[in-house]
């Protein structure tokens, strides 16, 4: 589950991170009031609130918006309100929300804060070690996104332990690596303290503060902040509970959500159902790799009947940036048997009028396999990821 920025920083500021003063607004009087709370004078920092990065880069596709993207700085009231009323009830399009934008409901009123310089400080699950892993890279000259791309050595990542967290050591080597003054120790400290407590506290996924910046007294500060949720441990917080914002989500993102999946649109033409975000995120690379991208991808994962299975394809096919289906199952909790009943229910509901490749791999893979080959749908069966992504797309090049 994904959360607004506010409310991400609610929560770090809660576990001894600084922020910049702020409050929400959902009109432009509202904007108004709550920069004279913030600051007595500007600058101020108004903020598009949408479940997306990259909204200073983005664009509103009214002309009423301007060109400006979706964080601008204003240096007084009477601009302020302008530009407030502009955004509100706008659309934002980022690289993250594909060419259709969100529409802005609310925004972030800051006080602008001036760094020497700023810096990106994320932590993420890295299943292979079992670990929370922290990534910081020095972002001076280009973004995140950039480095990861071009020159992911540029990026230092260190394992932590799941109870100690960083430890003096590490904290002395992401501080050399990013080149800290001795007078930012201490709160370099304390700001990674802080987002480990928050990460497991929270039962976090991800937490990117993006760009953490460097203030002229050394204190470090959140100028921006990013958390994902394990909505599985919500149960856990319920506190957390009423920071779901379904505004933000899509009706197939919903719908996938009441089968327990996890749907997520992208600006491609292929639709993938996988059995994990790491095979949803190969096939993506294999995809992107051959020329095209993918418009969207389901997460079946674990505990699922055919007729799940039925609904999730549904859900795809009602996509209309869909041109090709490509299924990638690895057989574990889900048996390769269960998804191929479910392909055969879903084209028997809806037909399968668009190109449909299968790889299976795993428990029950040629009986999968068999079924589907007796059903005599017109699909096709790859033995491995590359293969799947050759012939979907081959799929879709000849039948365009």
């Amino acid at each position: 589950m994904n959360i607004h920025e506010y409310q991400a920083k609610q929560i770090l500021s809660r576990n001894g991170i600084k922020i910049p003063k702020g409050k929400i607004a959902y009109t432009a009087n509202e904007a108004r009031q709550a920069a004279k709370a913030v600051t007595a004078k500007g600058p101020w920092m108004l903020k598009a609130q949408i479940q997306s990065g990259a909204r200073a880069v983005g664009h509103f596709l009214e002309k009423r918006a301007g060109s400006r993207g979706g964080i601008r700085m204003v240096e007084n009231l009477k601009d302020l309100w302008t530009e407030a009323d502009a955004m509100l009830g706008s659309t934002l399009v980022t690289k993250q929300t594909g060419p259709q934008g969100k529409q802005v409901s609310r925004l972030y009123v800051e006080a602008y804060t001036r760094v020497g310089f700023t810096f990106y400080a994320g932590m993420a699950i890295d299943r292979v070690q079992a670990s929370v892993t922290l990534l910081l890279a020095n972002t001076k000259d280009d973004d995140i996104n950039t480095i990861a791309e071009s020159d992911p050595g540029r990026i230092l990542r260190l394992p932590l332990d799941l109870v100690t967290g960083p430890t003096h050591a590490q904290t002395g080597k992401a501080a050399e690596f990013l080149k800290l003054q001795p007078r930012s120790y201490d709160s370099f400290y304390l700001f990674l303290r802080g987002m480990f407590k928050t990460f497991i506290a929270n039962d976090a996924l991800m937490i990117e503060i993006n760009p953490a910046g460097v203030m002229k007294n050394g204190d470090i500060v959140a100028l921006d902040a990013k958390i994902t949720l394990d909505d599985k441990a919500l149960y856990r917080h319920p506190e957390n509970l009423r920071l779901k914002d379904d505004y933000e989500t899509g009706a197939r993102e919903l719908k996938a959500a009441k089968y327990g999946f996890t749907y997520h649109e992208f600006d491609g033409s292929i639709g993938c159902i996988v059995n994990g975000e790491g095979l949803a995120m190969a096939m993506s690379d294999l995809i992107k790799q051959r020329g095209s991208n993918v418009a969207c991808w389901l997460n079946v994962k674990g505990g699922v009947d055919r007729d799940k299975i039925a609904a999730g394809i549904k859900i795809i096919v009602t996509n209309p940036r869909v041109e090709g289906i490509v299924i990638n199952i690895l057989g574990g909790f889900v048996r390769c048997d269960l998804i191929a009943d479910g392909i055969i229910d879903a084209a028997a509901e809806v037909g399968m009028n668009i190109p449909l490749v299968v790889r299976f791999e795993g428990t029950n893979r040629d009986e999968a396999e068999n079924i589907l080959k007796r059903a005599g749908l017109p699909l096709t069966l790859a033995r491995n990821m590359e293969d799947a992504a050759d012939e979907i797309l081959k799929a879709v090049q000849e039948g365009m």
